[in-house]
């Protein structure tokens, strides 16, 4: 089981965003289960409970895990493809965010568009990485700072700027044969506070 995957296809996210399979999927997620299992814990009938995960499995969103005899009858038991999942904006590719719209490095709604396109990017390359058997090669730095002032953080996003300008003019090779090019996307929001999990409907 992958820890995260992308959803691209339109199809597989409108079945995974339906309320009885995102609980299915949360409980596939935590241990594989069998359609008799499953129906105990979501309260809903076995029959109901198989026609929702055909459709988590016809979409790849749920894979075999096993068999267990039960009496005459065979189980199949199943398991979430992924402990969770990301929609694309390639879900909506006709409304998806596109950043170069317009450019303010000082908008949320700038930084969210930013923060779309590198799901929808970094997705079709686990996507192709996957198929062709390869490593993808990525870094990512996350970390928090607490502010004293707003002051503080209008010059920590001034020399923030300044470096990885710097850095980004001293490796910068335009024409070097072989290279690859890469993006960087550096952003700086408010922490949003713990919020409680919501409970699923059965």
């Amino acid at each position: 089981m992958l820890d995260v995957t992308v959803i691209e296809d339109p199809e597989a996210a409108a079945v995974s965003l339906d309320p009885i399979r995102a609980r299915l999927l949360a409980e596939l997620a935590a241990e594989p289960a069998s359609a008799a299992m499953l129906a105990g814990r979501v309260g809903l009938p076995r029959q109901k409970v198989n026609y929702h995960l055909k459709a988590l499995e016809r979409h790849g969103l749920v894979e075999l895990a096993g068999e267990r005899r039960k009496g005459n009858v065979t189980e199949r038991l199943m398991r979430a493809t992924a402990a969770s999942y990301v929609i694309s904006p390639l879900a909506l590719a006709s409304v998806q965010p596109d950043p170069d719209r317009f450019r303010d490095q000082l908008s949320a709604r700038w930084l969210l568009a930013l923060g779309a396109r590198l799901v929808r990017d970094v997705g079709t390359l686990i996507t192709g990485a996957t198929k062709a058997g390869k490593p993808l090669a990525t870094y990512a730095l996350d970390g928090e700072v607490r502010f004293a002032s707003a002051g503080d953080r209008a010059a920590f996003v001034q020399e923030l700027t300044a470096g990885v300008s710097a850095l980004i003019r001293k490796y910068d090779a335009p024409g070097a044969d072989g290279g690859r090019d890469h993006r960087i996307v550096v952003a700086v929001h408010p922490t949003v506070k713990d919020r409680p999990t919501p409970e699923l409907d059965q």
